[in-house]
């Protein structure tokens, strides 16, 4: 009897774990309700999944940056994550959105393609989650993370081929452990874009060395 109960836990344990939200249906629930509404602006998305949070202003941002849009888009689209993570380095308590940010409004079914086109990537971040390293997002560390944030944010800023998706998925990365209180998870999407600056470092490099060699 003990037997039979004791493996009952531990399989409601198993289902438990195996049913952890979806990182992506709160976004689409959220979008959805409100687009009924007519009220789907960045404000209003934001505000009702937890607008003073950095870590869900980095995951939205990051998510509209992939929208399918024409190239150079990013120049537009990364805007409020060079806002976000600015005020993250100065020290803001919370996200503070212009208001022209707060009255952007998104379109539900390009949003919807761009989460769902993400679900490669956050099935597997659901696998690994959980609170850990949690010193990581001390209030003495929100400057210095703001300012590797940053330069991630404008090398998604500058309109480079090839290379613009990958800032945005390490933001997205870094937003979604933020989020969850996983330093782990976090420190990954930082080493993604550091790599993804040194990508676009060289890209550009490259790119000024042939237009040299054209000229000459």
């Amino acid at each position: 009897m003990l037997q039979c109960h004791v493996k009952d836990l531990s399989m409601q344990r198993h289902h438990g774990a195996r049913r952890r939200p979806s990182l992506s249906l709160p976004i689409l629930r959220t979008s959805r309700s409100q687009h009924r509404n007519g009220s789907l602006t960045l404000g209003n998305l934001l505000s009702a999944l937890g607008e003073r949070s950095f870590g869900w202003a980095i995951v939205v941002f990051s998510l509209i940056t992939l929208l399918p849009l024409p190239p150079g888009s990013t120049l537009i689209t990364a805007l409020p994550l060079l806002v976000t993570t600015c005020q993250m380095a100065l020290g803001y308590p919370h996200v503070r959105l212009p208001g022209p940010l707060v009255r952007l409004k998104l379109d539900p079914d390009k949003l919807r393609r761009a989460v769902l086109g993400l679900r490669p990537i956050t099935r597997r971040l659901e696998r690994v989650l959980a609170p850990r390293y949690l010193p990581m997002f001390a209030r003495r560390n929100e400057r210095l993370l703001g300012v590797v944030l940053f330069v991630v944010a404008f090398a998604l800023f500058l309109p480079v081929p090839l290379s613009g998706w990958f800032p945005a998925i390490s933001l997205f990365v870094f937003g979604v452990g933020h989020v969850e209180r996983d330093g782990l998870v976090a420190m990954l999407g930082l080493a993604l874009g550091m790599t993804s600056v040194l990508l676009t470092v060289v890209i550009v490099v490259s790119l000024a060395a042939g237009a040299e060699a054209l000229i000459h």
